[in-house]
């Protein structure tokens, strides 16, 4: 059954494959977010093959790959190869290792690209068949790291449970956030599960530098989706009727939405008389709204932070990691869907949810709020001895 399942998949992954390259092509010309992720991915272009024999671990987020320093600083440097999916991904995995680091190809081109591996990691839910099956053929011990599978998620995955059996037959061990994840994982096929929390908390980053904070009350609208800056400019305006010197940075999530953010966050200051900057023109902040449209500044933004509005939970995006934040003992508030973030918020003390209509209050309210603070803490070691007794 698995031979014929494996032949199938890759027959029909194959015809996909030919089908979608006009597609491809035409977005990696018209998409900067993709000018270099879709030729590496899906054309090889600069994608050379990782030397064999190495410990390989596969992230697909900035934060994903941020998540697995910790364990990347425990392992040989030479023995370290590295791949993502994404643009931001890429380059938090090249600043551990610059010359075996890759966007990983799609399926079909594994064929020809994988070599043999001593252990493949991957993180949390990056279910590719072919991935985990050719890596299992070609003599690697393979591991799911900080798996997870959240309600909306575990009811599509079970539609197709045989899919998810088939990979699970290539995975070796799975590390799991807790214990929901642990008996949704098991019903989806997977063995020799450990929980271990997740390993977000193993590695919170610190702050880079030291920012100016001004001397007034500063709010922190991190990681926002399309959507959310509207909640929460409204939100700030309403606050600012009652305490006009408080202050806001917004910092979207995504690089390709600095500038529609800039744009709308012009107007709304336009509208109330407020000033406003962007961040790369100006690192201070000394106007009523600055938006931050740059990368790798968000912790040092926290670190001088009274309150952060927390993005990717005000709309269905499953929520953004807190820990980061509560490390410094900001108030928290989020929106209700944070469901891809389900155990770290249980290990913060003091995040406020609220729902979207509920913002403005909270905020207004924001003295009754608690400083945060991280009460737990996860154990990465499982998974290092695993690794270790392979090479």
């Amino acid at each position: 059954m698995d031979k014929i399942f494996f032949i199938l998949y890759s027959i029909i992954i194959g015809l996909i494959y030919t089908i979608a390259i006009p597609f491809l092509f035409y977005f990696s010309k018209k998409r900067i977010k993709y000018k270099y992720s879709i030729p590496a991915r899906f054309f090889l272009k600069n994608n050379s093959p990782f030397e064999p024999n190495g410990i390989w671990f596969h992230s697909c987020s900035f934060g994903e790959a941020r998540a697995i320093y910790p364990l990347l600083d425990e392992l040989p440097n030479e023995l370290l190869r590295l791949s993502t999916t994404t643009q931001t991904g890429y380059e938090a995995i090249s600043k551990k290792q610059s010359k075996q680091s890759r966007y990983l190809p799609f399926e079909p081109l594994l064929f020809s690209w994988l070599k043999p591996q001593k252990v493949l990691v991957v993180m949390e839910a990056e279910f590719w068949y072919l991935l985990f099956a050719l890596a299992k053929k070609r003599g690697a011990k393979t591991l799911l790291i900080n798996a997870r599978m959240s309600d909306r998620s575990f009811h599509k995955y079970q539609r197709v449970s045989w899919l998810y059996k088939m990979i699970f037959y290539y995975i070796d061990e799975v590390y799991a956030q807790s214990d929901i994840d642990k008996e949704r994982l098991e019903l989806l096929g997977a063995k020799n599960i450990k929980v271990i929390g997740n390993i977000k908390l193993g590695y919170i980053p610190k702050a880079t530098k030291q920012l100016s904070k001004p001397k007034t009350l500063l709010i922190c609208g991190a990681s926002t989706h399309e959507g959310e800056e509207e909640l929460i400019l409204d939100a700030f305006v309403k606050l600012k009727e009652s305490e006009p010197t408080a202050r806001l940075v917004i910092v979207p999530r995504h690089p390709e939405r600095f500038e529609k953010v800039s744009i709308m966050v012009s107007k709304v200051s336009s509208a109330n008389h407020y000033s406003w900057h962007n961040y790369s023109d100006n690192e201070a902040f000394n106007s009523d709204i600055v938006v931050a449209d740059v990368l790798g500044e968000l912790v040092n933004i926290y670190a001088i932070s009274d309150i952060v509005i927390l993005g990717g939970a005000f709309e269905p995006v499953g929520g953004h990691n807190a820990s980061e934040v509560a490390q410094f003992g900001c108030k928290i508030i989020s929106g209700e869907h944070y469901f891809n973030q389900r155990d770290i918020f249980s290990m913060i003390e003091g995040i406020a949810i609220v729902t979207k209509e509920n913002l403005v209050k909270r905020l207004q309210q924001h003295a009754l709020l608690k400083p945060t603070k991280i009460i737990h803490r996860t154990n990465i070691k499982p998974i290092l001895e695993s690794i270790k007794r392979e090479l």
